[in-house]
Formats: C-alpha cells, sequence, structure tokens
C-alpha cells in the first residue's frame, strides 16, 4: 500500500486574494519506504502533512491512501481512515501527563473499541520495538525528552496504520539522540511497511533514508531516481 499525492492545489484566504500553500504537488510513497520533506519554514511542508492526513481538503488534485481515493468521503468517513490507516506523529508529544507509557497507547485502541487485553500486549510490544520495555509503567515526568518522542511514535503505529506521517520529531533533540530517532523510524518504517512522510529542517544523516524531497514556495522537488 502506497501514499499518493497527484497535482495537489491548496489555498487560503489572504485577505482579497487566496495565498497558495501547495502548487501542483505530487508525490508517491510505496509501503516499507521512508521519504523525507525538507524545506524552510513557510515553504508548504506542514499544509502537505495535513492534506496527506486528510485534515484538510485540498482545492484540487488526488490524494490516495493506502488504496482508498479520499476525495468525497464525508468528515466520518475521513475520521474512520485517520483512525484505522494513518499513524501521525506530531512534533510535540502531547503525552497524558496521569498516563504511564503503555497506557498512552492503550487510549488508542480503546478509541478504536480493541479489547483491554489485546490493547495491553499490543502496547507493550511496541515498546519494546521502539526500545522502551523496561518503562511501560512510567508516566511522562519520568522520561526524557528522547523516550517521550519513543513514546509517541510508538502511539502512532498503535492501530498498525499503512501510512505514517511524521511532523519534525527531532526538533527539541540533540545531535546523538535525533540520529536515534531517526534510525528507530527507518527501522519500523521496514518492519512494519508502512509509507512513511518525514517532515524536517534537519538534513543530518538523510543519506539513509529511500528518498528526499524539497519544498520550496508551495512546490516539492522530487529527484528522478538514479
Amino acid at each position: 500500500m502506497t501514499l499518493t499525492l497527484t497535482d495537489v492545489t491548496l489555498t487560503y484566504p489572504d485577505g482579497d486574494a487566496r495565498l497558495t500553500a501547495l502548487d501542483h504537488v505530487s508525490l508517491e510513497v510505496p509501503a516499507g519506504t521512508l521519504t523525507a520533506v525538507v524545506g524552510p519554514s513557510g515553504s508548504g511542508k506542514s499544509s502537505l502533512l495535513a492534506v496527506a492526513a486528510t485534515l484538510v481538503t485540498p482545492d484540487r488534485g488526488r490524494v490516495v491512501v493506502a488504496g482508498t481515493e479520499t476525495a468525497g468521503l464525508s468528515r466520518s468517513e475521513k475520521t474512520d481512515l485517520r483512525r484505522e490507516r494513518i499513524g501521525i506523529v506530531f512534533q510535540q508529544p502531547n503525552l497524558l501527563p496521569s498516563l504511564t507509557a503503555a497506557e498512552q497507547l492503550q487510549v488508542m485502541a480503546h478509541l478504536s473499541g480493541g479489547s483491554v487485553r489485546d490493547a495491553r500486549i499490543r502496547a507493550l510490544d511496541l515498546l519494546d520495538a521502539v526500545g522502551l520495555a523496561d518503562k511501560a509503567d512510567r508516566r511522562p515526568h519520568q522520561l526524557s525528552g528522547g523516550q517521550r518522542q519513543r513514546v509517541n511514535i510508538a502511539r502512532a503505529l498503535m492501530n498498525e496504520p499503512a501510512v505514517l506521517l511524521v511532523d519534525e520529531p527531532t526538533s527539541a533533540l540533540d545531535h546523538e539522540r535525533g540520529a536515534a530517532v531517526l534510525d528507530l523510524l527507518l527501522g519500523l518504517t521496514r518492519q512494519r511497511s508502512t509509507a512513511t512522510v518525514l517532515v524536517t529542517h534537519d538534513r543530518a544523516h538523510l543519506d539513509r533514508v529511500d528518498g528526499t524531497a524539497t519544498m520550496n514556495d508551495g512546490r516539492l522537488a522530487v529527484p528522478a531516481p538514479a
């Protein structure tokens, strides 16, 4: 399953005119691969993620998530698609302070109506996958910044998404921890066959990703395959 954006244009009202956030953007991310999107602030990277996540409807163009054409879907259908097929890792983990690491993940399964027992087992499996098996019962204040971001990533994977959208996950981390998070995302992308888009300002270590696209003034430049 892939994530495909084809000739997507998105504009916003700007006084009497309209501001173009995405200008005929096309991008294809196959399952099991990670594509990094880089570019300056205000270039359209966040708008790209919002459209891919079905949080914003473009003016024109096609968005296909894991085989589902999103044009024409109702609001509730888009909500279902996000819950079942899309994982989103926000820049700030925004973990609930009263819940343990495992409970942060279990909440996601609860929202989908899964069983409590199965949710606990899956949460522990994912925490193990991100190297936090021994931190399952810790609350956010007992975790480092890098560990909280790992919980954030595990939470996004809780419902086995086909598409993983990641927004600046290393912005609050030092160089070493940022590299560790990128390695983690690459490993999970391969293991779980997600189509992963990573928006980042940090170009370090990007030689390891499957592709890098550059956003500038709403336009996306995708290098041709070698």
